[in-house]
């Protein structure tokens, strides 16, 4: 046996017979094919779970879309305003216009007329012949694109599959993403266009050492294109581009570093080339939106109302200028408050001479305001000029004319004095007063809106103030009732504020005088206006608006209960099968977003700690990854969180689901950093010219790839299958159906603050 060992040991060969060592240049060429392989087989691996998540996000957005088959919730504005678009009537709206075009133009393709007001919720598509599911189809599609997107966005910036997929899975599984994203509303245009930036802005940093190349300009104009459009469709695009803007002084500041080596004359390059891409084209675009939504609105609508005298002249078959009348000195008109529609109004009632706090009135006749027309709302508009009242030759009330106003019923004339109101002692109290008494204190100038020196006071078409000459107050009234010995009827006063926008009033009829039988005997003249002038009329009409939208609402809620779900939206509901759409997030997501900012930030401190005296706790690679790429992704939820903390409009749950998607990119982060050791490095081309550029593989250090491990998989699936079950949890709330029976929903009411329907 030992000889038989010894016989089949390897016996000492010559020398000349070793096969020769393997040289570098056949090492690389193993270690590139090893490589490329890796390579094929991770884009497989992507394509295929791309391709998977995808058809499940059709799935899951496009289920049971046609139902309800009623109108829910803001439905009831956009899907009218669609309509309006195909019928070309003028509306107004806070929003711009590209979303709602992009909804009437599918109505348009698919031969909706737009006949449909969608005037109330609940109100029955079926029954009016709608096209709901088509138009429901817009977002939906918008929402699986979403979620490729943010897929994509987290493979471009180099994290693993793994955490790609987990990113993508707990988009597809939020409910308020889906229930906000299956209806006639605006928010996944608004999304789709803020990731196509993202997505955009990272492939162009990935190509950033390819300065001035094709590839460079290309994904720096579309990023520049999709702000625009993100704009477009909401303001709140403003966020993103304050999010965009900070990334390329950041980028701007370190290209002007004198270590980068770049002159001036380079530098200027690179921020002309910026300024074109992400400045001038954005603004052509934001602009041409509106271009468009003038032209397709042509015919008088809805939105006539919160428009100038000039603007509505611009208008077809307006149904205003139609009442529409000039005034003349002498005419008995009647005058209503713009905001509160109620008539200027006196009547021989007198103001108590001491008011219950002990203040004192001049006791002079009421003036007050009042939504009944009656005799006592007439009043004569006369000259203080000579201007005789017999002659031929009527004169017409110009803008910045100094006129009287008198209550033909008690022929009496308007006044104000330094005297405080009844209700506001900041305020004076308006009165009337003989004719022949008290001349300068009867004085008022006409301010017409948005007018020149000669245009003409019309009615309905010239909201106007007035101002008085004496004390520089202005005609006023609010919604607060005056005691009993005004009638309960409305306070006016003179407001020191004459720059208010509710001191405006219009003048409504003339007496003895039918506007539209007049009216139909002229040619109606068509005028025409500036584009930039209409365009910003409209747009300080939108901000002036969506500031004033204060009035409480029972679904609105803070800023600060967002992130933690602690008050929904209810949507819609019908009695007769107890069914209901809440639209509420996915509690595990959005709590483990939240609890990511938190995680970035303590990693973020502690590390800045840690440097400032001298340690390393994270990889350089790692670190800048984690730095840049997440920091970029915290930036923009904090950007598209943070201002509304400022905002003193009403506010809804929706508000927050964009950055809702931006904190489901930085959970994906923020994980990929504590689950997964090491990064997939390099995500950028780093030759800066063609010529130069090598295949990435060329050596066995210079490609990292992150492998995760089976812990790291089981978090991952653990996270997954909570969102799943929590989603499919809230999906009687989410979809609308089945309809829940009392126990049921008051288990389905997760915190005592959510306005289930039929709890009890």
């Amino acid at each position: 046996m030992a000889d038989t060992s010894l016989r089949n040991r390897r016996q000492p060969t010559d020398e000349k017979s070793l096969p020769a060592p393997p040289s570098p240049k056949q090492d690389n060429k193993k270690v590139t094919s090893l490589h490329h392989r890796q390579e094929q087989q991770q884009k497989l691996a992507h394509r295929v779970t791309f391709v998977g998540l995808t058809i499940l996000s059709f799935f899951v957005s496009f289920y049971k879309i046609w139902y309800p088959a009623e109108v829910v919730f803001d439905e009831v504005h956009f899907g009218k305003f669609a309509g309006y678009y195909l019928r070309r009537s003028y509306f107004f709206d806070v929003h711009p216009p590209l979303a709602k075009m992009m909804i009437a133009a599918v109505g348009y393709l698919i031969g909706y007329d737009g006949h449909f007001e969608f005037t109330n919720i609940g109100d029955n598509y079926i029954e009016n012949n709608v096209p709901y599911v088509a138009l429901r189809s817009l977002p939906a599609t918008l929402n699986v694109l979403c979620v490729c997107l943010v897929y994509s966005i987290m493979k471009q910036s180099g994290y693993s599959l793994s955490i790609c997929a987990l990113t993508a899975g707990l988009m597809i599984f939020d409910n308020s993403l889906v229930g906000q994203h299956r209806l006639i509303m605006l928010d996944s245009m608004l999304i789709f266009f803020m990731l196509a930036t993202v997505y955009c802005y990272i492939r162009f940093r990935k190509v950033r050492y390819q300065e001035f190349s094709s590839s460079w300009w290309i994904w720096l104009v579309a990023t520049g294109v999709n702000m625009a459009l993100t704009l477009s469709v909401k303001m709140v695009g403003l966020f993103l581009v304050a999010t965009i803007g900070i990334a390329v002084l950041v980028d701007l500041w370190a290209l002007f570093d004198i270590r980068r080596g770049l002159d001036m004359s380079h530098f200027m390059r690179h921020f002309y080339a910026r300024a074109i891409a992400l400045i001038i084209i954005p603004i052509a675009i934001y602009l041409f939106w509106f271009y468009v939504h003038f032209a397709i609105l042509v015919e008088s609508g809805p939105g006539d109302s919160f428009m100038s005298t000039h603007f509505k002249e611009t208008l077809k078959n307006s149904a205003t200028k139609m009442k529409s009348l000039e005034i003349h000195y002498y005419d008995n008109i009647t005058l209503l408050h713009r905001d509160t529609d109620v008539y200027l109004h006196s009547h021989d009632l007198e103001y108590p001479l001491r008011y219950d706090d002990g203040r004192i009135s001049s006791k002079g006749q009421q003036v007050v305001g009042t939504k009944e027309f009656d005799v006592n709302s007439w009043w004569q508009v006369l000259p203080t000029k000579d201007i005789d009242e017999q002659s031929e030759e009527r004169v017409k009330v110009h803008h910045d004319d100094i006129i009287r106003l008198r209550h033909l019923e008690t022929n009496t004339i308007l006044l104000t004095h330094d005297v405080a109101s009844p209700l506001l002692s900041t305020n004076e109290e308006i009165t009337t007063v003989d004719p022949d008494t008290r001349y300068n204190e009867t004085l008022f100038r006409l301010i017409l809106e948005d007018s020149n020196n000669n245009d003409v006071w019309q009615t309905h078409l010239s909201p106007f103030k007035l101002l008085h000459m004496d004390t520089k107050v202005a005609v006023w009234t609010h919604d607060q009732a005056l005691p009993d010995w005004g009638l309960g009827l409305q306070d006016v006063n003179g407001n020191k504020n004459t720059n208010e926008k509710s001191n405006f009033w219009v003048a409504q009829e003339i007496m003895g005088k039918n506007a539209t039988e007049i009216n139909m005997n002229k040619k109606q003249e068509i005028k025409s206006m500036l584009f930039l002038r209409k365009f910003l009329e409209l747009q300080g009409r939108m901000l002036s608006h969506n500031a004033g939208l204060t009035k409480p609402h029972p679904y609105q809620s803070t800023p600060i209960s967002w992130p933690f779900l602690v008050r929904g939206i209810s949507y819609w509901s019908k009695n007769d099968t107890r069914e209901q759409i809440y639209m509420t997030g996915n509690l595990i997501g959005w709590y483990l977003g939240i609890g990511s900012v938190a995680v970035y930030a303590g990693i973020l401190l502690a590390d800045t700690l840690a440097r400032h005296r001298g340690i390393e706790p994270i990889d350089g690679p790692v670190r800048q990854r984690f730095l840049y790429n997440a920091g970029f992704f915290a930036l923009l939820w904090l950007l598209h969180y943070g201002p509304f903390f400022l905002m003193g409009r009403a506010l809804f749950l929706h508000h927050y689901l964009p950055a809702a998607v931006c904190n489901y990119m930085l959970l994906g982060a923020v994980l990929q950093f504590m689950l997964i050791d090491g990064i997939d490095s390099p995500v950028s081309d780093l030759q800066r010219n063609q010529e130069a550029r090598v295949h990435r593989y060329n050596s066995i250090a210079s490609y990292v790839q992150a492998i995760p491990s089976t812990k790291s998989f089981l978090a991952f699936g653990l996270i997954l299958v909570c969102q799943i079950a929590m989603f499919l949890f809230l999906a009687p709330l989410t979809y609308g159906s089945p309809g829940l029976s009392v126990p049921q929903v008051l288990q389905h009411k997760i915190y005592s603050s959510w306005d289930l329907q039929y709890a009890k």
